[in-house]
């Protein structure tokens, strides 16, 4: 009997989504993108500390909101995936109904954020204290969700009130309390691995997270969960506000690409590897084992 081949039901900027009929299969790629745009440069070796960092925070935080991760091992998933091409890069994952609502939760003041508070003292039209500084952190964590736009276009900024009426739209009856489950397990998920993260070394300054709903109706965290790619992690040794921080994230490629309008995104090695080894630096801290 051949061995069944599978292709991939859905590809985003940098994963990709397999469908083995009673689980996904979700695959980190080496693709790195910026300013919504897939850059022509591979970064080796990234895809596999991002699944296998998110592995790591769905295992710390199990006990706040179930996850969507079954296994990371490929002699758990079929045939097909167990080669090196999918070897350390792949989690097999729950089928969820995924939510349409990225939960954006801020913790400090930084990139769009600071720019619209210097505008108005708002964030996503939450009134802020004023006098606050760059990289501020802010007196208490702030939600400020967004739509989950198709490839190519941007995020729109949105309001607790229209993720009730997005998500009544889809299941009526039950809007406002998904809404309001999704708000407290990002604000409950960060506050926890904040903290933690700050004990090693990592400022988490502000993430994401997606969630789904299981064949039960629950509330079940997907996607990818607090990795350079979905936060701002900046290195605590060195933080002071009243500027920008450097970072642990994509950060090097965005500031170059800004610095080189003309490089129709395609990076040079140096930048490439020290965005793999700023990857690596994160992961290194945050799990205190060596990335192998």
């Amino acid at each position: 009997m051949s061995m069944q081949e599978f292709k991939p039901v859905k590809e985003g900027k940098v994963r990709e989504v397999y469908d083995t009929g009673d689980s996904m299969i979700i695959v980190a790629t080496d693709r790195i993108s910026a300013f919504d745009v897939i850059l022509k440069n591979k970064i080796t070796q990234k895809g596999a500390i991002l699944t296998q960092m998110s592995k790591f925070w769905f295992d710390f935080t199990k006990g706040i909101v179930p996850n969507h991760m079954i296994s990371t091992n490929i002699a758990d998933m079929p045939e097909f995936f167990r080669n090196e091409n999918f070897d350390g890069n792949s989690m097999k994952c729950k089928k969820l109904n995924m939510l349409p609502i990225e939960c954006i939760v801020r913790g400090y003041i930084t990139g769009t954020g600071w720019e619209s508070y210097q505008k108005n003292g708002t964030v996503c039209g939450i009134k802020l204290p004023e006098g606050l500084q760059e990289s501020d952190q802010l007196p208490e964590p702030i939600y400020t969700p967004t739509t989950k736009a198709d490839l190519g276009l941007h995020d729109e900024h949105i309001t607790f009130e229209d993720t009730v009426k997005i998500l009544e739209h889809q299941y009526p009856g039950k809007g406002a309390e998904y809404a309001q489950a999704i708000q407290d397990c990002t604000i409950q998920l960060y506050k926890k691995c904040a903290e933690y993260a700050r004990s090693k070394g990592i400022i988490i300054a502000d993430t994401k997270f997606e969630f789904g709903l299981d064949e039960n109706g629950n509330v079940v965290l997907g996607d990818e969960m607090l990795t350079p790619d979905s936060s701002r992690f900046w290195p605590l040794e060195g933080y002071v506000s009243g500027k920008s921080q450097p970072s642990f994230d994509k950060q090097f490629v965005r500031d170059w690409l800004k610095e080189h309008p003309d490089s129709d995104y395609l990076l040079p090695e140096e930048i490439v590897t020290k965005t793999v080894d700023k990857y690596k630096e994160a992961y290194e801290l945050l799990t205190g084992e060596k990335f192998a």
